[in-house]
Order: structure tokens, then C-alpha cells, then sequence
């Protein structure tokens, strides 16, 4: 095979190959007897064990001809890739300038690649771990707190609304403009006052209401709110309560342990809390941690991303976000609207920021991964398939997991985990 590459950009590559018909004939022969072969039927011969020479006269040529060019475009282009060291992001634009039936193929492929990539010296590269809060009895007490009231016996009342009775609410939040503000709606919705499930001011102003009344009062949704698009929104909000129900909690006894789990006692209940607040709060940390020391490494790395790449990281990313707008109630015409922004604007100043940041991470992983020759087996994937299938238990899912794209995906994520593992240690190493 003879390849001449021609460089256009740092991101598109054109490649002219050739083979002739040494390297030719093997294709032809494993065409013949893997496509053909089987189904040709020849008088003295048992089905598919005809000389391949006959068989080749007794099959439709162009059909012979077509699967042999494509097999030879193929493994030639794959070939090629390898031998120059690229990295293809996109299907390459192929035009074939001579074929010669079995002896002689000759094509131009133009294509996308990845361009270069510069690491820095990232095993010495310090990122300080912020160490974990150890948890407080007063978190502890909060999530027995909640236990309480998931436990607790709830009886209709027709009094006026205090702190710890359960409300039933039908809600509406409408703007200055008196248009309805997506995701501060709801209808039926049980609220525990007390609870600060709420943003601050809303349970208050619920209190010493009775079935039937209804209230409006205004509200300003926190600076650092979940919903960006209501963060530092006025909201007026208008509220009609359905139901009281007064909640008689059980008493923090060992039988309460009891019902809420395997627990003999009241400790063993706030010890497995416990354990598990801390088990959440160093998951948290890691997470953190690590997002932290791959960025640091991205950030100081340098990648030459083709737009395309690009272009299709931001259609993604945009199309989840407009799926998850959906799920809290609201278009991207509404959340446009709210941030007084274009769509075009908001593509430019953070879609696009972030799939260029999430993109330039995943290569830089991928790029140490290659270098430090992690090492992935079969089995690691197989155990982590077979978990993920114990968890999910439908149908569905379980026809999901089966999917050579799934087990790509797995591995994958392995392979990231275990890189990820790695330059955690560098990092130890360094900061010492």
C-alpha cells in the first residue's frame, strides 16, 4: 500500500492510496469464500465447498466487484489512518480515481482529524483535595427529622395552618407582567411548613391560613437558586389551599428505628445515617476533587478541536438542555425570554464554552490514556455490565445493555475511571 498525505489544515488531512495486486488478491480470495461462496451452487460440489476460481465465474460480477471496491476501500483506509497516526473524527470524503477490477486500486480520502495535541508535565501537576466536613448531630437529627414525617400518621383539619402541618396547595407565580413564570406552578402539591423545601418567605406566608383561603404575596427567588433562570427572579405567586392535615409524628424509639429498617435501637439508626451522610459528602468531595485536577490538566493542555467536533458537541448539549427546560414546564422561548438573550447569544456564551471545555477534557483524558497504556480487560467490562444489569431490571434496559454500543460505552468509562485513578496519584505524589 502507498500513501501520500497532503496536510490542508491542522484539522482535515488528504490521503492518496494505492494497493496493488499483492496486497490485493488475500481481499479477493477472503470475498470470494465469505460473501459468495456459501450460496453458489455448482453441479459436483456440495454447497459452498466449490474451488473458489469457479465460483467466481458463477456469481454476478458487478455485484462481486462492488462488495470487493468497498471491502478494499476499507481496510485500505484503516490502514492508512494507522500508518499516518490519525485520528478521525468524521466519515472521509472518498473519491476513487482508478480501480482496475482485483489488481489495481488507487482513491483519495479527505478527512477530519483531530489535530495536534501538547500535554503539559501533568504527573506533577497539584490540585489540594478540600478535606470533608465531618457530619454534625445536627445533620443527623435533620434526616431523622424527615423520617419522622415520612412515618407520620397525617388526619384532615379544618383549622387555621401551623408550623408542621401538611398543605396541599394549588400555586401560581406570575412576573411583573403579570405572565406565568415556568416551574412556580403546581397543583395539589403537599408542603410541609417547616420543612424549608421552599424558597424563603413561601411557607411563612401559608401559615394561619385555613382550607379554602387563598393569598397573593411576592417573592424573590434566591441569587444561587438551582433554576438558573429563575435566580434573582420577582416572582408574585398567588396560592389556594385545598387541604390541612395535622401530622402526629411517632416518638424517636427503638420500634421507630424498627420500622424505618433492619435497626435494633435508636443508635444503630443514627450511626447508619451517619455513615451514610459521610459516604455522600466524601463521594461529593472525590467528584469535586476530580473535576478539579482534570480541568487544571485540560486547562494547561493545548488541542487543535475541527469545528465539526465542535459543532456537534453544542447540538447535544443544546438538545439535552432544551429536554430538561421541558421536564420543569418551560420552552426555550420562555427561559430565552427570562434571560433577555437569543438563542444564537446563549449558544455562543455558554453552550458552546462548555462543549468546547467538555470536549478538550474527554481528548486530554483519552490522549493520557493512550500514553500511560491503561490497561482494560474484558472481564472488568463483562463485571460492570453485569452489575449495571442487576440494577435495572426491565426489559428495556436489559435489551439496552446488551448493545455493542453500550459495552463501547462502558468500556469507555472504565478506561476514563481508571485514568482518572492514575493522575490522582500523580497528583498525591506532587503535592507531598
Amino acid at each position: 500500500m502507498q500513501v501520500k498525505r497532503t496536510d490542508k489544515s491542522e484539522n482535515e488531512v488528504v490521503l492518496l492510496i494505492s494497493a496493488e495486486l499483492t496486497e490485493l488478491e488475500p481481499l479477493k480470495e477472503h470475498i470470494l469464500k465469505d460473501h459468495f461462496a456459501k450460496d453458489v451452487k455448482l453441479q459436483g460440489f456440495r454447497q459452498g465447498k466449490a474451488p473458489l476460481n469457479l465460483v467466481e465465474k458463477a456469481i454476478d460480477q458487478n455485484q462481486f466487484q462492488t462488495k470487493f471496491l468497498d471491502e478494499a476501500l476499507n481496510n485500505l483506509y484503516s490502514a492508512a489512518l494507522t500508518q499516518e497516526n490519525l485520528r478521525a473524527v468524521d466519515q472521509p470524503k472518498v473519491e476513487v480515481k482508478k480501480f482496475v477490477p482485483f489488481t489495481v486500486v488507487e482513491f483519495e480520502a479527505t478527512v477530519p482529524v483531530l489535530g495536534k495535541i501538547t500535554l503539559p508535565d501533568y504527573k506533577n501537576i497539584k490540585v489540594t483535595k478540600d478535606s470533608v466536613k465531618p457530619v454534625t448531630a445536627k445533620e443527623v437529627e435533620e434526616v431523622i427529622a424527615r423520617l419522622q414525617d415520612q412515618l407520620a400518621e397525617k388526619s384532615d383539619v379544618e383549622r387555621a395552618a401551623k408550623k408542621d402541618d401538611q398543605v396541599y396547595i394549588d400555586f401560581k407565580g406570575v412576573d411583573s407582567k403579570k405572565k406565568a413564570v415556568s416551574g412556580a406552578d403546581g397543583k395539589n402539591y403537599p408542603l410541609i411548613l417547616g420543612s424549608n423545601s421552599f424558597i424563603p418567605g413561601f411557607e411563612e406566608n401559608l401559615i394561619g391560613l385555613k382550607p379554602g383561603d387563598e393569598k397573593t404575596f411576592n417573592l424573590t427567588f434566591p441569587a444561587d437558586y438551582t433554576v438558573k433562570a429563575l435566580a434573582n427572579k420577582k416572582v408574585t405567586f398567588t396560592v389556594n389551599v385545598v387541604k390541612i392535615q395535622e401530622l402526629k409524628k411517632p416518638e424517636l424509639t427503638d420500634d421507630f428505628a424498627a420500622k424505618v429498617g433492619p435497626f435494633k435501637n435508636l443508635d444503630e439508626l443514627r450511626a447508619d445515617v451517619k455513615k451514610q451522610l459521610n459516604l455522600e459528602k466524601q463521594t461529593n468531595s472525590d467528584r469535586e476533587y476530580e473535576s478539579k485536577l482534570l480541568k487544571a490538566i485540560a486547562d494547561k493542555s493545548k488541542v487543535s478541536i475541527p469545528e465539526l467536533l465542535i459543532d456537534n458537541e453544542v447540538e447535544a448539549r443544546l438538545k439535552d438542555f432544551k429536554l430538561n427546560l421541558s421536564y420543569r414546564g418551560q420552552t426555550m422561548q420562555e427561559f430565552l425570554a427570562d434571560e433577555a438573550k437569543t438563542e444564537d447569544e446563549y449558544i455562543t456564551e455558554t453552550i458552546r464554552p462548555e462543549a468546547l471545555e467538555r470536549l478538550k477534557a474527554s481528548i486530554v483524558l483519552s490522549e493520557i490514556s493512550e500514553l500511560e497504556q491503561i490497561p482494560l480487560t474484558n472481564e472488568e467490562i463483562d463485571m460492570r455490565l453485569e452489575i449495571m444489569k442487576a440494577q435495572y431490571q426491565d426489559p428495556r434496559a436489559q435489551e439496552d445493555l446488551a448493545k455493542p454500543e453500550m459495552r463501547r460505552d462502558v468500556a469507555s468509562r472504565l478506561l476514563a475511571e481508571k485514568t482518572i485513578a492514575q493522575l490522582k496519584t500523580y497528583s498525591k505524589k506532587a503535592s507531598k
